[in-house]
């Protein structure tokens, strides 16, 4: 058991020299970085299942000595990660932080989102609202 987990890892190590230098992951890492920038509570794999991250993200807000500037949250957690992997896109959740804005200014955080994940050159799917999570249906899933 142990040789063969040795060379799945010695493969993918030796998969990565052929990896494009900017990988979608890290134009993901990229869109986090700039949403936290912006007042979001961003974060990846929060995690395992959509409550874990909710729970991750009222902590991480808890912990900023920022809080009278952030407008939202914004996560995808370990099932999300699974799916991506898989190929099967990727889904974010988005918020504001008052659970009581969530039909008034769910949507503006999530403009913001699919704003930076645009501009970073993700294809988004979302209907504009609250009641809906933003897909990117078109993933590459290489971590480094």
């Amino acid at each position: 058991m142990e040789a063969a987990v040795d060379a799945a890892i010695e493969a993918h190590e030796a998969e990565k020299a052929f990896w494009p230098r900017v990988t979608d992951c890290d134009r993901l890492d990229a869109v986090f970085e700039a949403l936290n920038r912006r007042g979001i509570v961003a974060l990846q794999n929060a995690g395992y299942t959509q409550s874990d991250g909710y729970d991750d993200c009222g902590q991480a807000y808890n912990e900023r000595p920022d809080k009278e500037s952030v407008i939202g949250y914004c996560f995808y957690h370990g099932q999300d990660v699974e799916r991506a992997v898989a190929g099967e896109g990727l889904y974010l959740a988005f918020g504001p932080i008052d659970p009581q804005d969530e039909e008034i200014k769910g949507p503006e955080v999530g403009r913001v989102v699919v704003g930076e994940l645009q501009r970073a050159g993700f294809q988004t799917n979302w209907d504009g609202t609250f009641k809906t999570r933003i897909f990117i249906p078109k993933l590459d899933w290489k971590r480094r």
